[in-house]
């Protein structure tokens, strides 16, 4: 699990590009990838989020379908999704603007 705080740290002052493919995510997506990459499982994500672990199981897939992560045996999708999202991420929702731990209350 990776502490929040680190998570923050590692997206403050990065910015997304516009042809990057997490602009395709929708708002609960980017919900669901920013709590993957605090290192939760899928039923913290649920418990987070006020879901069900099935609505979270596919969530996840249509984020793995939308970033182009396709099943590999030598690849953990999951790793690559948070990757890319730490990688590309200004830690702003892109619907609101607003900072998502202002969005969680």
């Amino acid at each position: 699990m990776i502490d929040p705080k680190v998570v923050d740290a590692l997206v403050a002052g990065r910015g997304r590009s516009e042809d990057s493919p997490l602009n395709q995510l929708t708002p609960r997506e980017h919900d669901v990838l920013r709590e993957m990459a605090e290192g939760k499982n899928n039923a913290a994500i649920a418990e987070a989020l006020v879901l069900t672990e099935r609505s979270v199981e596919k969530v996840i897939h249509s984020i793995f379908l939308k970033l182009g992560l396709t099943w590999e045996t030598a690849v953990h999708r999951r790793v690559k999704a948070v990757i890319l999202y730490l990688a590309e991420s200004d830690g702003v929702h892109p619907e609101s603007g607003s900072d998502p731990e202002t969005l969680k209350s």
